[in-house]
């Protein structure tokens, strides 16, 4: 493994519990090192683009989405597998022609290119057949980093249980980053394709700007070195894993999906790895212990699971105390990402039931979520904030604002996953 990153695990956690203590929390902070890609061999990857040509793309956005597969297309680095998708209330290869995706060479790239520029729209919009053509093109290519790109600016027209089947069915092949484009797409259906498809999905408010969205990811896609890695977690007999959370960059719950390796152990799946870091929450019940014992609570590895190769690996601990002082101490960052969870219920929370009419719920969870974002550095979802609810700053007293413009529920509802870092001493004021 000399030519793949190094990987770090930290754990934060007060591991001390009062007596009769139960639950233990901790915040896993995982880092790969960069320091050997310079030098590897670049990892086999596939790449699928699926641009939504619906009928409700027409004009000025059906160009700007051109211009983005072609962007994308650009950005594919030599020998990587790819394939454009239209997407209507089906799917079509629009290239390559013929079964399976092309390696990226100057000659395929001018010629894809050349497809896309005569995309045009019309029909529907059936983000699950997208998905499941996707699928079947990069499961031709199971030792790759698999990964897609998915642009819509429409509601899905399938029945809810059709589409959660697909998601269901292709949950953990692959890797799916989605964009929402303009004011009529629903968060909630691109926050279920990337829950099953562990990708992020982002708000493009304005169309011009897509074709910077589309070069960004598949920049980041680009960077992946290592595919399908997983949180490997055991605990004791008679403890229970509660949840397992990715919690930043951006807020991924992996609880449900765990594959057992035995009863004790689980697999959390955590997708494709470059030289980035990300931080993990998880909270295990352990069975009381005796004054003063010390237990293994969880034993975390980062493994490849086809290889079980281990790039890393902790202990996170329990210990029974009757010190008030150890015991009652919060660590800082296990607070900080409960309170970024929170801000992200809260928000959720208040939004359907604005959209419910329920105004006294609505007006409760923005502005508690209005307090908890100003609290934790997050100044630009306090913004957003600050035009669905308006708190007074004298009385505290809040109220729901009369007109909110679609995109601004919209770019609160999508940035509500993403999470900020915990300060560091001496950072912000």
């Amino acid at each position: 493994m000399g030519d793949q990153p190094t990987f770090t695990l930290q754990i934060d956690q007060n591991k001390y519990l009062p007596t009769g203590g139960r639950e233990v929390h901790a915040v896993l902070t995982v880092s790969s090192s960069g320091d050997a890609l310079a030098t590897s061999v670049p990892a086999e990857a596939a790449e699928v683009i699926i641009v939504d040509t619906s009928g409700s793309m027409s004009g000025s956005k059906i160009r700007d989405a051109r211009l983005a597969a072609a962007t994308a297309v650009d950005t594919l680095r030599d020998g990587v597998f790819f394939a454009v998708i239209s997407g209507t209330s089906g799917a079509k290869v629009v290239y390559p022609r013929g079964d399976g995706l092309v390696r990226a060479t100057p000659a395929t790239r001018a010629e894809a290119q050349r497809a896309v520029a005569k995309l045009s729209a019309h029909g529907g919009t059936g983000m699950g057949e997208w998905i499941k053509l996707a699928g079947n093109l990069l499961s031709a290519h199971p030792d790759a980093i698999r990964h897609a790109i998915l642009m819509t600016d429409g509601q899905n027209n399938e029945r809810d249980e059709v589409f959660d089947a697909v998601l269901a069915a292709w949950s953990g092949k692959f890797v799916c980053d989605s964009l929402g484009v303009g004011a009529d797409w629903v968060p909630a259906q691109l926050r279920k394709v990337s829950e099953a498809l562990l990708g992020t999905f982002e708000y493009v408010r304005n169309q011009n700007e897509l074709a910077e969205f589309f070069r960004r990811i598949t920049q980041t896609s680009m960077s992946k070195t290592l595919a399908d890695l997983s949180l490997r977690v055991w605990v004791p007999q008679a403890a229970t894993l509660k949840f397992v959370k990715q919690v930043s960059p951006t807020l991924l719950d992996l609880t449900g999906k765990r594959l057992d390796v035995n009863p004790l152990t689980g697999d959390y799946p955590t997708g494709s790895w470059g030289a980035e870091e990300r931080e993990y929450q998880l909270c295990v019940e352990v069975p009381p212990g005796r004054l003063g014992q010390e237990i293994r609570a969880a034993w975390v590895k980062l493994v490849r699971p086809d290889t079980q190769d281990v790039y890393a690996s902790g202990n996170v601990l329990a210990q029974w105390t009757d010190d008030l002082a150890q015991s009652t101490q919060i660590n800082v960052k296990v607070a900080h990402y409960t309170g970024q969870a929170e801000l992200h219920e809260l928000i959720q929370d208040g939004l359907g039931a604005r959209a419910a009419g329920d105004e006294r719920t609505a007006t409760a969870r923005l502005a508690k979520a209005r307090q908890i974002a100003a609290d934790s550095g997050r100044e630009d979802t306090a913004r957003l904030l600050d035009k669905v609810v308006e708190v007074d700053p004298v009385s505290g007293t809040a109220r729901l604002r009369g007109q909110v413009d679609k995109a601004d529920e919209i770019e609160l509802d999508t940035g509500s996953v993403r999470t900020s870092r915990l300060r560091k001493s001496g950072e912000g004021s």
